[in-house]
């Protein structure tokens, strides 16, 4: 293992500078239409959910979020909800509220999205996600029943037209082992693939699963994924009580680090945790988990070209995010 970490950092240092960065995912609901996936927190709140409207967020709350990511430096993974819990105009209000406060397209993580809902969203959008989340098929159809990879294909193959970036989710800790891999290499070389999420994974109440992978066996699959694919953007996702792990997941070659519940535990253990790891690693820490910045809400807000009502709303959301963020500083 040490030999093949030490391979994928080689690689890593000599195709990409010696930093790092925290993403975050915004999740913008918890309905999907087919919550079938046996390891997703969807599966399991799925009869729960009477009305799919109440299950999303209000538009205030999304923007707020992702002002304090825009704050703290935080890079946005992806826009990521159940399948078919956004109207596509509804969506781009969205990405359009986004772009107002970033400045920058986004991905997504939706689901399959059909060329018109592609076509749609495209000002505002720099690509889209695939999640295969399993690799070996015979599993992948018990675990993933509807999610099928010709869908994904076609996608893809959308994407491809309209010149739009391509990633996809994998979940490590299903089921399959590490004689799976190259499948996912047949995949990523199909697809044309420029960005890949690892996940741990995390197991939910009211699923099958009730552990995770060993570290060893996760940074497994990011080192070989790095040492088969020098150029690929590499993002791993790192759950609260495994942030020790994250130096070798970047000497593993991860270019980057998700997953935390950073408003939550901003200032704890887990986020300082993730600061050290990227300095034992080697690499500069381009994002902040620690210490808020100062800034004047009133003065970012007047920055940005929403009506009063909207701006109020932020405001009020922004203020109860605030006091979770400052209460660990």
């Amino acid at each position: 293992m040490d030999e093949l970490i030490k391979k994928a950092s080689k690689i890593y240092s000599e195709n990409f500078a010696a930093e790092t960065w925290f993403e975050r995912a915004i999740f913008i609901s918890w309905f999907c239409a087919k919550p079938t996936c046996k390891f997703c927190y969807m599966y399991t709140i799925k009869d729960q959910i009477k009305n799919p409207k109440k299950a999303r967020r209000r538009l205030e709350s999304i923007f707020a979020e992702v002002l304090i990511c825009k704050i703290c430096s935080w890079e946005i993974g992806f826009l990521s909800a159940g399948i078919a819990s956004w109207a596509t105009p509804e969506l781009k209000e969205v990405l359009e509220g986004i772009y107002k406060i970033t400045g920058k397209k986004q991905r997504l993580n939706l689901g399959v999205l059909r060329e018109g809902q592609i076509k749609e969203l495209l000002p505002y959008i720099e690509g889209i996600t695939g999640t295969v989340e399993c690799v070996n098929e015979k599993l992948r159809n018990e675990i993933v029943p509807d999610k099928p990879l010709n869908e994904i294909d076609k996608m893809f193959e959308t994407a491809e037209r309209y010149k739009i970036k391509k990633a996809i989710t994998i979940i490590i800790g299903l089921g399959e082992t590490i004689e799976d891999f190259p499948k996912l290499v047949e995949l990523i070389k199909k697809w044309e693939i420029n960005r890949i999420n690892f996940y741990r994974l995390v197991p939910h109440d009211g699923t099958d699963f009730d552990k995770g992978p060993k570290t060893n066996y996760y940074i497994e699959w990011i080192a070989k994924t790095r040492i088969e694919f020098p150029k690929l953007e590499i993002i791993a996702g790192s759950w609260p009580d495994k942030t020790t792990e994250v130096p070798l997941l970047l000497k593993a070659g991860a270019n980057a680090i998700t997953k935390l519940p950073a408003i939550k535990l901003f200032g704890k253990q887990p986020a300082r945790e993730i600061v050290e790891g990227a300095k034992k690693a080697g690499r500069s820490f381009k994002s902040e988990l620690i210490k808020y910045p100062k800034i004047n809400i009133d003065e970012e807000l007047a920055k940005l070209d929403f009506g009063d009502e909207m701006k109020e709303k932020i405001k009020e959301k922004y203020e109860i995010y605030y006091k979770k963020l400052k209460k660990f500083e």
